[in-house]
């Protein structure tokens, strides 16, 4: 099938890659010139603008960096170019509200559309091993479904238009606030004089661990292979947790959500942005909290 893909930076580009792996014609567009040769590298056939993409798409899918781009990307290409049948879907984190708007657009323009965004970083994105959160009509997610799988290891129907937006930020608001916490242990435990690896090796099978312990530990040298032991580079940026955690931040205010944790966590990872971190993996956290005990080392 034709696949139109706009959007082809750290995940984008290798979403639009294992479609064109799985058989599909991707024709990619993105405003980088080195992006768009990564994806014809990878398979896929460039276009020179997003409307030369998504004419005769059966499918549509993007991946771009805020609301504002989504909402003007589908407000003057997708729903003045794409054909009615083909089913659209929004793969960015973005707000809530502009997803639902977007969608409502799309629905009244005689389209199907799903907010669709994922979760894995960029090494599933690469692999095809996303989560996507599917937010959007039974028909819509039946629709969007096949594709989905071609990129990711689970597509969950999360609910109606938006529904996949707010159980990304959920979900992010409580991958950053176990992060600061997870390095605040592992300072905590160095400075109290414990091994960091008995640590590992203790509450990671206690009450204490998490995902962000068993499977992203911040500290090098202990626990699986993490950016943790490629000097916090690669990985998901601290700039886009804290893009995450401020989406949340909004989304609890418009609902009344009482979320002190969250809010911790968006002051901390801003801290870290604004001394200069944000390019960093966000696990890198723990060099803020405090990196006077801990020294890069190589893992077995």
């Amino acid at each position: 099938m034709r696949i139109a893909f706009i959007g082809l930076g750290n995940m984008g580009g290798g979403m639009a890659a294992n479609l064109a792996k799985a058989g599909h014609k991707v024709v990619a567009f993105d405003l980088s010139q080195d992006a768009l040769d990564r994806a014809k590298a990878n398979g896929c056939t460039v276009a020179k603008s997003a409307e030369a993409a998504i004419k005769d798409a059966e499918a549509v899918v993007t991946m771009l960096p805020a609301g504002k781009h989504v909402a003007e990307v589908f407000r003057t290409n997708v729903l003045l170019n794409a054909p009615k049948s083909a089913i659209l879907m929004d793969c960015s984190t973005i707000d809530v509200a502009t997803a639902k708007a977007v969608e409502g657009e799309a629905q009244a323009a005689g389209y199907t559309m799903v907010d669709a965004p994922v979760s894995g970083g960029i090494a599933a994105a690469d692999g095809g091993t996303l989560t996507f959160m599917i937010g959007g009509s039974d028909d819509g997610f039946e629709r969007a479904r096949p594709f989905l799988e071609k990129m990711g290891k689970a597509v969950i129907h999360a609910g109606g238009p938006g529904a996949g937006q707010a159980a990304k930020i959920c979900n992010n608001m409580l991958l950053g606030a176990t992060m600061a916490a997870t390095c605040e242990a592992f300072v905590l435990a160095g400075k109290l004089g414990l091994d960091l690896q008995t640590f590992y090796d203790i509450s990671s099978k206690a009450s204490g661990q998490s995902w962000s312990m068993t499977s992203y530990c911040p500290v090098p040298g202990v626990g699986p292979q993490t950016p943790a032991d490629r000097d916090y580079q690669g990985g998901f940026a601290a700039a886009l947790m804290l893009k995450d955690l401020k989406l949340a931040m909004e989304a609890a205010q418009a609902a009344g959500a009482y979320t002190p944790m969250g809010g911790e966590a968006e002051e901390l990872y801003q801290r870290f942005v604004d001394r200069g971190g944000g390019a960093r993996d966000f696990s890198a956290l723990i060099k803020m909290i405090d990196d006077s005990w801990i020294a890069p080392a190589e893992k077995s």
